[in-house]
């Protein structure tokens, strides 16, 4: 009885570490040794031969070791500005500093005792003089009123930033996962099927880009298919669609629930359409796409992810109510992501040029105008474009659920640098530290032995000549 309950502990704790991984990312082969043992006794010889192909690989045991982050960077919090307003206002903050209404609401309440409010916070126009500050009763210098309330200006302001911050974070998760890091725990925890699925299927789609020619691979992989398949017909098919809407799953949700998913997808759409015509430049090539000095191409990939990942599930769940007829009247079109330099001049050295989507992208308005009326773009407009640039229309998703893919190999997560794939982890790390292939100068000090390693064919991946001699 004792070890039956230790073994059920075990398996709640596995699932609810991979519950933890749904905003954090967490490596393929990490989630399959969880896997493991959140289904210790439950899977098939296949079943377990299948994960166990991966789980060797993972770096929570101590025969394996990765460079590679586990989680996507956090915005820093205003710990920082709300401890030293505790010293200057004599008391505890009553806050959650990582909170950006909290962070508001503390600014507010402390800003009573020196007259502050977030409409009247200009330094040189809203600061009580002598006279003002004396009527008020209080008893502070010129200096000490100044320092708070340059104060709480910072914590206002730290506010925004936080919020902004903690926006892009979540639309870039969502771009890579869908909704699966807004699943509850206890809901999470109730299909083990169903949540094991989930979490490794986010995992294989957090992976990073590699610096190559030939495409990203499939995410729904043999393992997601062995994961996929344990899920009968009393599987928690909801929270399966928050993180793929392809036809065999929307096919398992109600009317309603395919109506709700098409909500959630289109508020997403249209969030990150407006972000990213908040960060369009007039200099930015919409012909070619490539990144410019000044451009932004992290933030901006981030929400282009977002948006078509939205806009996709979107066309998915238009699809599985039988109305995609709707984008005869508006068909908002895709974001291009930013190309590095290199990478575009590595396609026209192979006798490539830019990619049709790009070319599409290019002819059509920017999807941002068309989500708030200000342009108009009809699945007739998208069709031609297509046409234009030698595309199919629906197989390539423009105008419909992007086709099937095959089903894709298992192979283990590369060690990357900037995109470049390295032999080892630990060369990985001393390459990423010495700035080689960030396109940076590298730093002098770690020079010489990045240099030995890249002579010692520690560069696995596909690399154009102009990266070599970085």
């Amino acid at each position: 009885m004792k070890h039956r309950k230790g073994s059920e502990r075990s398996r709640r704790d596995a699932l609810a570490e991979l519950h933890g991984s749904l905003d954090r990312r967490h490596r393929p082969e990490d989630v399959a040794e969880l896997i493991l043992q959140a289904l210790a006794g439950r899977l098939t010889g296949r079943e377990r031969n299948v994960l166990a192909r991966a789980a060797r690989h993972s770096s929570r045991g101590a025969a394996w070791f990765t460079s590679l982050s586990d989680d996507y960077a956090r915005p820093v919090g205003g710990a920082r500005q709300v401890a030293v307003a505790a010293r200057l206002f004599d008391g505890p903050a009553d806050v959650d500093p990582d909170d950006p209404e909290s962070l508001r609401t503390y600014a507010s309440r402390a800003g009573r005792s020196i007259g502050w409010t977030p409409d009247r916070s200009d330094f040189l126009a809203d600061r009580l003089n002598r006279e003002a500050r004396e009527a008020a009763g209080m008893d502070l210098s010129k200096r000490q009123y100044n320092r708070r309330f340059r104060m709480l200006r910072r914590i206002a302001a730290k506010a925004g930033t936080l919020e902004t911050e903690q926006d892009k974070r979540r639309l870039l998760i969502i771009g890579v996962t869908g909704f699966g890091a807004h699943i509850p725990l206890d809901r999470f925890l109730e299909d083990p099927d169903a949540a094991c699925f989930v979490a490794y299927y986010t995992a294989r789609r957090k992976l990073r880009r590699e610096f190559s020619l030939s495409g990203r691979d499939n995410p729904f992989d043999e393992i997601a298919d062995v994961l996929l398949a344990r899920c009968g017909d009393d599987a928690d098919w909801w929270m399966i669609a928050q993180v793929r809407s392809t036809p065999d799953v929307l096919d398992r949700l109600t009317d309603e629930e395919r109506g709700r998913l098409l909500g959630q997808w289109s508020a997403v759409m249209r969030h990150a359409a407006r972000l990213l015509g908040d960060r369009w430049r007039p200099a930015m090539d919409r012909a070619t796409m490539v990144v410019r000095p000044g451009d932004d191409s992290s933030t901006w990939n981030s929400l282009a992810g977002a948006y078509n990942a939205a806009r996709a599930g979107w066309l998915a769940c238009l699809a599985s109510l039988d109305a995609l007829e709707l984008l005869d009247v508006s068909c908002p079109g895709k974001a291009m992501r930013l190309m590095a330099a290199d990478l575009a001049a590595w396609h026209r050295s192979t006798g490539g040029d830019v990619d049709p989507g790009t070319r599409v992208w290019a002819a059509l308005p920017p999807p941002w105008d068309v989500l708030d009326g200000t342009a108009s773009c009809t699945r007739a407009d998208v069709e031609a474009a297509c046409r234009t640039a030698g595309l199919d229309p629906e197989r390539s998703g423009w105008t419909a659920p992007a086709a099937k893919r095959r089903v894709a190999v298992f192979r283990p997560t590369p060690e990357l640098v900037h995109g470049v794939a390295v032999a080892d982890p630990v060369w990985a790390a001393l390459l990423r530290r010495a700035g080689v292939f960030s396109g940076r100068p590298v730093r002098p000090d770690l020079a010489p032995d990045a240099l030995h390693g890249l002579r010692a064919g520690v560069v696995t991946g596909d690399l154009p000549e102009s990266r070599e001699r970085d």
